[in-house]
């Protein structure tokens, strides 16, 4: 057997075992099962990678068995082995490793820790048949996975009312954009005649560009709903109802990254769609902005993590639009570790706090929380891109092409980066500065997470800080040169724009602004909330409408979701009620009275029914009589 077949099969084996005899077995042992299962598929996943290496980096296509036989339509259930999908499944398989071992000490406490487990492992399979797939069927399976795997986990506390409907809400948005996905797949199909990626993504000359720019819209529909970008974005705060290493594992390596994922692998079919591209950027751009603001002003942990992954993937999108495809994938992977570890850190925090999760009623949590403190600590300045974390190194190297392209795009997307460096830091000061704001039972109850919790802390901690050199600037004369994820054979970084021209001086230029910029917003962040010891108050202007999440879940509300239930309740009332409930009824009552009047000619009479018999014997010579001579 291949050993890349191993690499879905290992998190799907973990499934099975922990959901049909998880509550037979010990909870050391449904973790240890859990976990060894997805630390399997990464050694799986190494080992693939060095075989791809000593292959000559040659693309390789493994075929698990045949799947669907339709006329000249054949696909297989086989995966694709290249530097894209080594890069995801590296990242699905490694972060997913750390959270699913995090998880041992967060949830041990749970009634319900055998299920968790085989959602997650279930989570994992479906998002390595997404990245795996050798074709957009397979990848679709995937996708479609991900998403029922995304509704069991936000509302595995499905006791509570509101996770069961933060649950719903993500099932439901994400339907919205999966519809354009399978749309676009019917147009491909009827424009290529094919779903593999080898005759779609090989074969984009002669076809009628039109054709292209409606495929390739359909997909980033699909794409906004999976990865939360405008205006499909309002569920992906609300789905912090789940577990927090539901969160990081959501956020972080796998179901928003698949929008990305999508656009990347299909770029053949986008580069020659440019008004998809810039539609593209324009979301991303505006997605960054809106959500960045929102961030501002949220006071729980997890919501303020949650709008900063949405602004994070917006800046992802603006490069993608852009034609920085490399670009992206490397602030995808930079932004893997760093907000997984952020997100590890929040609930470390909440573990702490005994659930407590508004930062107005923390503080000063440095002393009782080192290691969680110091992670945490060194997650803000990654991500606000502060030198010379990863950070920096993913931050610089798009916002540099988008400048090539559109200085107006840089000018949204560096002020979006002012805006991290700014909440981040506002959080952190918030959460581990000054005096502590809690109730004395919750002083009392402080204490640092167990190694199971803290162990992949300092393994994301430590990626967050040296990830940024996969991919060093390209004035260093070793660009990405230090990984071979962006090797040589199908490059990614061929993916990427050039630059026109001798670029370096301004991206230099391009990088003290960035560089100054996030420095200068992490000490306003410092001097408001640990030098003045401000806390969060009513907001008041502009703030109300940031708090207020720009209103679209009350605007969504009132043009869609009342609509809607008001069309239910008058179809029910008038059509339900009055119509289709009568007319069931009504045949009801006929087929009772029908058996009622034909009962009484069963009178148990021997010669009734000989004389019935002989009568309708009779009457079918007749019938056949007059149908002969007519």
């Amino acid at each position: 057997m291949n050993v890349a077949l191993l690499i879905p099969l290992l998190p799907l084996i973990g499934f099975l075992i922990n959901g049909l005899f998880g509550k037979k077995l010990s909870k050391s042992l449904v973790g240890l099962i859990g976990s060894t299962s997805i630390f399997a598929a990464f050694i799986c996943v190494l080992i693939t990678f060095a075989n791809f290496i000593s292959g000559g980096s040659e693309v390789q296509i493994v075929k698990a068995f045949d799947w669907i036989n339709v006329g000249d339509t054949n696909l297989a259930m086989s995966f694709q082995i290249d530097q894209l999908s080594l890069i995801m499944m590296t990242l699905v398989t490694g972060v997913g490793f750390l959270i699913h071992l995090y998880s041992i000490g967060y949830m041990h406490d749970d009634e319900n820790y055998n299920r968790f487990f085989a959602y997650l492992n279930l989570f994992v399979f479906f998002m390595l048949l997404l990245v795996m797939g050798d074709n957009y069927v397979v990848l679709f399976t995937g996708w479609e996975g991900v998403g029922f795997c995304s509704y069991l986990l936000i509302g595995f506390w499905y006791k509570t009312p509101e996770y069961n409907n933060a649950a719903k809400k993500a099932f439901v948005m994400n339907r919205i954009g999966d519809l354009g996905f399978i749309l676009g797949l019917f147009l491909m199909y009827s424009e290529f005649g094919s779903l593999d990626f080898t005759g779609v993504l090989s074969n984009t000359l002669g076809h009628d560009k039109g054709t292209i720019t409606a495929i390739t819209a359909l997909l980033f529909i699909g794409a906004m709903g999976k990865s939360a970008q405008l205006p499909l974005f309002t569920w992906l705060p609300d789905a912090m109802a789940g577990p927090t290493p539901v969160s990081a594992l959501i956020h972080a390596a796998t179901m928003v990254t698949a929008g990305i994922y999508l656009i990347v692998r299909s770029h053949a079919l986008f580069d020659l769609a440019p008004d998809t591209m810039n539609f593209i950027a324009i979301i991303g751009a505006a997605t960054a902005l809106i959500a960045a603001t929102i961030a501002m002003v949220q006071n729980d942990i997890k919501k303020v993590l949650a709008y900063s992954t949405v602004s994070q993937l917006g800046l992802i999108f603006i490069a993608l639009g852009v034609g920085a495809y490399s670009s992206g994938m490397f602030h995808l992977l930079t932004h893997a570790f760093f907000k997984a570890l952020l997100f590890l850190g929040a609930g470390s925090v909440i573990h702490a706090m005994s659930g407590e999760q508004d930062i107005r009623n923390m503080g000063g949590l440095k002393k009782a929380l080192p290691i969680t403190h110091l992670t945490f600590l060194l997650g803000c300045l990654a991500i606000a891109g502060i030198p010379p974390f990863s950070g920096f190194f993913s931050k610089d190297e798009m916002l540099a092409h988008i400048f090539n392209v559109n200085p107006v795009l840089w000018g949204v997307a560096s002020l979006t980066s002012a805006l991290t460096a700014f909440y981040m830091f506002r959080m952190y000061f918030l959460t581990f500065s000054n005096d502590f704001r809690g109730t004395h039972e919750q002083k009392h109850h402080l204490h640092e997470s167990p190694s199971t919790m803290t162990i992949p802390l300092i393994v994301l901690a430590i990626l967050a800080v040296f990830g940024g050199l996969l991919g060093l600037p390209e004035f260093t004369g070793i660009h990405h040169g230090l990984s071979y994820f962006f090797g040589t054979s199908n490059d990614l970084s061929s993916l990427t724009r050039s630059f026109e021209g001798d670029f370096h001086t301004t991206e230099l230029i391009l990088m003290a602004v960035a560089t100054a910029v996030a420095i200068g917003s992490s000490l306003y962040a410092k001097k408001i909330y640990f030098e003045n010891k401000t806390l969060p108050d009513e907001p008041k202007g502009i703030n109300k409408l940031f708090a207020g999440k720009y209103f679209l879940d009350e605007i969504y509300n009132k043009i869609i979701v009342k609509p809607a239930l008001l069309k239910g309740t008058v179809m029910q009332n008038f059509m339900e009620n009055k119509v289709i409930d009568p007319a069931v009824n009504m045949f009801a009552s006929l087929s009772v009275s029908a058996g009622n009047n034909i009962k009484k000619i069963q009178t148990g009479n021997t010669g009734f029914y000989i004389f019935g018999i002989v009568a309708g014997v009779l009457l079918i010579l007749f019938a056949n009589y007059l149908i002969w001579f007519r």
